[in-house]
């Protein structure tokens, strides 16, 4: 992957984490709309995030799963004391994890760890990297490639 590249998803990301954090405490009744007024705020033109896009639409269509997914693997945590910053996180990691099978489930647990150190608090890598590390393992791949 070119270096161009790899930093437009890296946008993508941070654009996908930060809606989805937005869309966790006010959800729109506008989707389409609400989307159309945060791309306008944006640094970049709205194509420059559309990686971001996928993984925002994707998220949110795949929530009540996902969201599944986390309560099972956050061993002795209830849902709801989850910081909203570190379920948008996990939201858009799991969401690649199970459904991009063109990325590594080990660059999507880095991604989301790189986020967490910037946007969340000391412990929130470690608690997001253990929910994504069993994740991982319950995946049936290799991790550290593409699936087929």
């Amino acid at each position: 992957m070119s270096k161009a590249l790899f930093a437009q998803r890296r946008d993508g990301r941070r654009a996908a984490m930060q809606y989805l954090f937005s869309w966790s405490i006010n959800k729109p009744e506008n989707l389409a709309a609400d989307l159309t007024s945060f791309f306008e705020q944006q640094e970049q033109p709205r194509d420059h995030y559309a990686f971001g896009e996928e993984i925002i639409h994707g998220a949110i269509e795949h929530a009540e799963e996902i969201d599944g997914h986390i309560r099972t693997l956050s061993h002795n945590w209830e849902f709801d004391r989850i910081a909203r910053i570190d379920l948008a996180i996990l939201r858009m990691a799991i969401f690649e994890m199970l459904y991009r099978k063109d990325i590594p489930p080990v660059v999507s647990i880095n991604e989301a760890i790189d986020l967490s150190k910037e946007f969340s608090n000391m412990d929130a890598k470690r608690f997001i990297n253990g929910i994504l590390d069993r994740l991982k393992d319950q995946l049936g791949r290799d991790a550290r490639k593409p699936a087929q």
